[in-house]
């Protein structure tokens, strides 16, 4: 059976742009017409979309799966289910499993279980280093030819720059990028929340802005020096802003991602010690939070991903300076980051480009809007009004900060293959 997708706003940056209808054909996009446009094949299944915006499917750059190991947590089913419900058809699925993602044993295993449940899709990142221990370098071109889409040891910055400089080498010549967690863990030196005032009013060490933008000023001046791009993960401080737009502008190969949270939130939020709202990244200051929105707004930040770090209950209930660092975001991020296109600081193309093209075009994937592509695709309902329930969600924890917030926007079907792997169940 044929699918047509009636009546939507067809959205592809530097593709399509206008009301178009989308025939889909087993897993391929088979023809793009003008509405009503008639076809002369029958049996088709009409989805519709009128009202609605169709986008290439949106990919979730930072993403922890916790399988294997930390099933208790999440497992690749329940977290590809959530990816689902939150829009994305695809997600890059983070090494800090166990064991790590440090071979090509642990990446196939990956591979198959998402090809088995026929959800979203996992793009493996590899770790840097054997264990994530900083040392000495993971088999990296074996997991690449395994599936492996980047390196990363997030979790756990490469804090000797002699490894990191012998990464960004290695990597540059496999074409393999090099995702960064930036953390200076001396100068973080075991804190729990963003250092100043609320942090002394709670009484709970503080993390400073220098213990990431160290790392990311480190970084850049190693990218420069191999000429080997860098993407940096979930920067947070204005300080690491501004270093990557200037080094930008000097033509340096750096990319980065930035999270719903730090555009959403500051640490004047972390109130009753919940540890919903701990994060490493931390929350940071309300300056902090603009430089991040103009960020988003300049272009210096190129992509929006969640970080999606689920933990169990037990794990999340204790003091907050023993709490495990991370929140879930897959079924949150879409709604919250459409807050920018409502307040007028992104266009709904700009925040499409951030959500899925250039995902897409950082890990070498084709999302395009086009006939003979694949059917890969996110509807969005731009206009919808509901507060999140973490009750409702697919992901088998429920570590939010945003439980009860109203937000305006969610997808309302997500496309994976020609396959309908969710639709709105509001």
């Amino acid at each position: 059976m044929l699918i047509r997708i009636n009546g939507a706003h067809v959205l592809d940056p530097g593709n399509i742009d206008g009301k178009k209808d989308i025939i889909i054909n087993d897993h391929l996009i088979e023809a793009i017409l003008d509405p009503d446009e008639n076809m002369t094949k029958t049996d088709i299944k009409i989805v519709d979309a009128r009202k609605m915006i169709v986008v290439p499917g949106l990919i979730d750059i930072h993403v922890h799966l916790r399988e294997p190991g930390y099933e208790h947590k999440e497992t690749i089913e329940t977290g590809l289910a959530a990816a689902a419900r939150g829009g994305f058809t695809a997600v890059c699925s983070m090494p800090n499993t166990n064991p790590v993602n440090d071979n090509s044993q642990v990446t196939m295993f990956i591979i198959r279980r998402a090809n088995e449940l026929g959800l979203s899709k996992v793009y493996p990142a590899g770790a840097i280093t054997q264990k994530s221990m900083g040392s000495t370098l993971a088999r990296i071109k074996d997991m690449k030819q395994a599936g492996i889409v980047a390196v990363t040891d997030d979790g756990k910055p490469v804090e000797d720059s002699n490894m990191m400089q012998q990464a960004l080498e290695y990597c540059k010549g496999l074409k393999l990028p090099v995702f960064v967690h930036a953390e200076q863990l001396s100068v973080a030196n075991g804190g729990s929340m963003n250092e100043g005032p609320f942090a002394k009013s709670l009484g709970l060490k503080g993390i400073p802005n220098a213990a990431e933008s160290i790392m990311v000023v480190r970084d850049i001046a190693l990218s420069e020096l191999i000429d080997a791009p860098v993407h940096f993960c979930h920067v947070s401080t204005k300080e690491s802003v501004q270093a990557i737009r200037q080094a930008k502008k000097r033509g340096a190969k750096v990319t980065c991602e930035t999270a719903p949270h730090y555009f959403t939130l500051t640490d004047e939020d972390v109130k009753e010690y919940n540890t919903n709202y701990k994060m490493n990244p931390p929350l940071r200051s309300k300056e902090d939070r603009q430089a991040i929105i103009q960020g988003l707004i300049d272009g210096t930040i190129d992509m929006i991903a969640s970080d999606h770090a689920p933990h169990s209950i037990i794990e999340k209930d204790v003091e907050f300076d023993r709490a495990p660092f991370g929140i879930i975001g897959l079924e949150t991020s879409l709604s919250l980051s459409l807050k920018l296109v409502h307040d007028g600081f992104l266009t709904m193309e700009e925040l499409v480009n951030k959500m899925a093209k250039q995902p897409a075009k950082l890990i070498g994937v084709n999302n395009d809007i086009k006939p003979g592509c694949m059917a890969d695709l996110t509807i969005i309902d731009p206009d919808v009004f509901y507060k999140i329930n973490p009750e409702k969600f697919k992901s088998k924890s429920k570590n939010t900060p945003f439980s009860g917030t109203e937000v305006k926007g969610k997808a309302f079907l997500t496309m994976v293959n020609g396959k309908v792997i969710y639709q709105n169940d509001e």
